[in-house]
């Protein structure tokens, strides 16, 4: 649910990609347009929609390069 939420959010708004559906949990989004504008748009998103804060000195390519890593990274600061 996590990463279908933020998959819907990234394509929707901040990465253009010919078929989405062929874009895997493990490509890498940085390479397909996610910018610096877009990963704060992202973290905004996903604070709101996740309750969670992702401290700014963890805003890092390795946390936000593709969805498994976007989840992994959400799901260390979530809450129980």
């Amino acid at each position: 649910m996590i990463k279908q939420k933020i998959r819907d959010f990234i394509f929707r708004e901040l990465v253009f990609v010919d078929n989405p559906a062929q874009f895997s949990d493990d490509d890498d989004l940085l390479e397909a347009g996610l910018d610096s504008m877009g990963i704060m748009r992202l973290i905004m998103f996903i604070e709101d929609q996740f309750g969670v804060t992702l401290p700014d000195n963890e805003i890092e390519p390795d946390n936000v390069k593709s969805f498994n890593a976007l989840e992994s990274w959400i799901l260390r600061h979530k809450k129980p």
